[in-house]
């Protein structure tokens, strides 16, 4: 039985992103002590680089997916094997241009076997049977004139 009883995150990609952020926060604070600017930078730049490294190696498949993974992945060495499709809620994934896709609200309402009421157009979106997403639209106030 694992010591731990939660999925805590544990991955390649998170330690590398924490080990390489600790470097540059301690050459920033070093910087902020001896009043030197060079290190203050450099010390962010490291820590900007923590972030790419993260996001990196989240993408190749050293990371996890936001949410809980099974039990038998919650392992540092295991990979991610949904890393190359991307994950449906990841924004890093978003920006790699990575999105697995969801199906549409209206495809779900269908499914769900909701109907749409005929004002969706005008902005007052739609039933949906349960566990169904709609995407929230915002509504433009009017102004009185």
């Amino acid at each position: 039985m694992s010591a731990h009883q939660y999925d805590e995150g544990h991955t390649v990609a998170g330690w590398t992103g924490f080990g390489i952020a600790t470097v540059g926060t301690a050459v920033a604070g070093l910087g902020v002590c001896l009043v030197s600017g060079v290190l203050i930078v450099g010390g962010l730049a490291v820590v900007g680089v923590s972030v790419l490294v993260t996001w990196a190696l989240h993408l190749s498949g050293w990371g996890k997916p936001p949410g809980r993974r099974p039990r038998e992945e919650w392992e540092m060495r295991v990979r991610d094997s949904g890393a190359r499709e991307g994950h449906e809620e990841c924004v890093g994934c978003r920006i790699a241009g990575r999105r697995r896709e969801r199906p549409s609200a209206t495809a779900v309402g269908a499914e769900a076997g909701a109907g749409a009421t005929a004002g969706a157009e005008a902005g007052a979106g739609m039933e949906a049977g349960a566990g169904a997403r709609v995407a929230a639209e915002p509504i433009a106030a009017e102004s009185s004139g």
